[in-house]
């Protein structure tokens, strides 16, 4: 993804073609689609490892799919691939590789940063993940007063929260029950202090989760962590070193801090945060379901990587599902996607999600720093089914927005409980059938439907959807499954020629923020440089809290 001069995307040809395609296809309804074409639900579909995806019920044609092929091919996608899987520097604007893919490559790869195979160290820090997970699972090792550690804490914010907690909760069921695991993230206290209120500090191990530790909400937390510990256990300093862990490459803060750096987890610049889970950064995951759960894990991902890697683009799911993206997006105008999991256990994933696609594509410039004219990232959001069913579905049914779906769903529950999984999985494919098919004026009418009522009661359906379908959910289906995602945020990065690695965005809030702190924390009344509105509401603010 190097910011070399190339054709803006509304110039290339494949762009121009889709457009006037577009205005051929925009108004063909899915059920025409399918009554003209008897084998669609059979051909639009594609597999690999061991994940299948329906695509057949989105707006397309054979011609659509075949001119975003083309736009694929147009913006070098294979070769942007293949730079990122070797370790090029394709985050232009902070000059680092990325290199997510390395994080659960095999042991015998060779994968070059500034020329030194980084696939040794990467599994070095695995291997010593493994060891003290072993020793805190099987009891060996305690806490400053003799106590096994029971509990534990993962305190961090943005991709070192919403990757461990997501997954976490997905792999719950695997998970050693003996062991209590929290997450604490937000800078409000609440977050905190409810995370510990039914602890014993005796037998609590925090993970401080922070590249530099210096992130303002994680070392705040850390501190108030750290001051939790210290006031339970008699002020002993010692015991710092026995209920903490850190996940960072800064061994000075960490040593100040009271952390023995021999338990420093490292990890590198070249992994972002919200690509980080299957890095140190999931620690508390290695813990809480082993680490043979966590390297089946990184098999997942590494399964999927292979597939986006060498996978012809028809048959190519995180190809497929970006291009299908950016149709909804720029052609159909769709600003959001709803992607909702039928598996209780994947309740965070949608939240994951935001991060890893948001943060990703939510840019307004181009690589060489041009303004975009057109859409980029749009907004993802979603519950578990059949929750969502009940609360939101009526817009995405009814309302006048578009809004693509996500369904993702398995044949094989992992708590056999009567008819409730053959429930669950007609639901999924029940919405996506109403999604597409809807519910005409004449079927509502010959239900004899009064006619005062028809209208309420039709479903205009062409409403798109994929469906998603695993066997079950394992440690290395969850790993599948994240990589998907992940591929197809950089694949819709490319088309759009932006940076997805980058996240200036998150930048000046968080500056402002620090020149206000002290104006709020000043015994004195301070001397306000703000707009008016900002200026008033800090007075209010002090005014009130005194």
């Amino acid at each position: 993804m190097a910011a070399a001069t190339q054709p803006a995307l509304t110039e290339r040809p494949s762009w121009r073609a889709l457009h006037s395609h577009f205005e051929q296809v925009r108004n063909l309804h899915l059920r025409k689609l399918f009554a003209d074409d008897p084998a669609r639900g059979e051909r639009m579909t594609a597999e690999g490892a061991g994940i299948f995806l329906d695509y057949s019920k989105n707006r397309i044609t054979g011609e659509t799919l075949h001119l975003l092929l083309e736009l694929a091919e147009e913006a070098g996608l294979r070769t942007h691939i293949d730079a990122m899987f070797r370790g090029d520097k394709i985050n232009i604007t902070e000059k680092r590789a990325v290199l997510h893919t390395a994080l659960r490559a095999p042991a015998g790869a060779s994968i070059l940063v500034d020329g030194e195979n980084v696939v040794p160290e990467v599994h070095a820090v695995v291997d010593k993940m493994a060891s003290f997970s072993e020793r805190v699972r099987s009891g060996e090792w305690k806490g400053s007063t003799g106590k096994r550690l029971r509990n534990v804490i993962n305190i961090g914010i943005g991709g070192s929260d919403l990757g461990p907690v997501m997954a976490y909760e997905a792999l719950r069921h695997y998970s050693d029950r003996a062991m209590t695991f929290r997450f604490v993230s937000n800078v409000d206290g609440t977050d905190f202090a409810e995370a510990v209120q039914d602890l014993d500090a005796a037998e609590t191990l925090f993970i401080i989760s922070s590249k530099t530790f210096t992130t303002l909400e994680t070392m705040t937390n850390a501190h108030s962590g750290r001051q939790w510990l210290l006031s339970k256990l008699g002020n002993d300093e010692s015991a710092i070193a026995k209920h903490f862990v850190a996940v960072s490459t800064n061994a000075k803060e960490v040593g100040k801090f009271g952390i023995d750096t021999a338990n420093m987890f490292g990890f590198w610049d070249w992994v972002g945060g919200r690509y980080s889970m299957d890095s140190a950064i999931g620690l508390s995951t290695m813990l809480a379901v082993g680490a043979d759960g966590f390297r089946a894990m990184l098999d997942g991902f590494r399964q999927m990587d292979e597939h986006f890697r060498t996978t012809p683009f028809d048959r190519n799911l995180p190809v497929l599902m970006g291009l299908l993206g950016v149709w909804h997006t720029d052609f159909f105008g769709a600003q959001t996607v709803a992607v909702l999991p039928y598996e209780q256990y994947l309740k965070r994933f949608p939240a994951y999600l935001q991060q890893l696609t948001m943060e990703s594509n939510g840019k307004h410039v181009t690589l060489s720093g041009t303004a975009v004219d057109y859409a980029t990232g749009p907004v993802y959001w979603g519950e578990p089914g059949t929750n969502g069913q009940h609360s939101f579905y009526q817009l995405i049914h009814q309302g006048t927005r578009l809004i693509p779906c996500d369904f993702i769903a398995f044949a094989k529950t992992l708590n056999p409980l009567g008819r409730h999984h053959d429930m669950l999985m007609a639901n999924v494919f029940a919405q996506t059938e109403a999604l597409a098919f809807g519910k005409t004026l004449e079927q509502v009418r010959a239900e004899g439907t009064p006619d005062w009522l028809v209208p309420h009661r039709v479903f205009e359906g062409n409403r798109p959807s994929n469906t998603i379908l695993a066997d079950e959910l394992t440690p290395q289906a969850l790993g599948k499954l994240v990589a998907l995602y992940e591929h197809c945020v950089f694949t819709q990065g490319v088309i759009w020629q932006i940076n997805s690695f980058d996240q200036w965005g998150v930048e000046l809030g968080k500056v402002l923020a620090q020149r206000i702190i002290p104006e709020l924390e000043s015994a004195a009344e301070p001397t306000l440089g703000h707009d008016t509105s900002t200026n008033n509401l800090i007075r209010r603010y002090r005014k009130l809290r005194s």
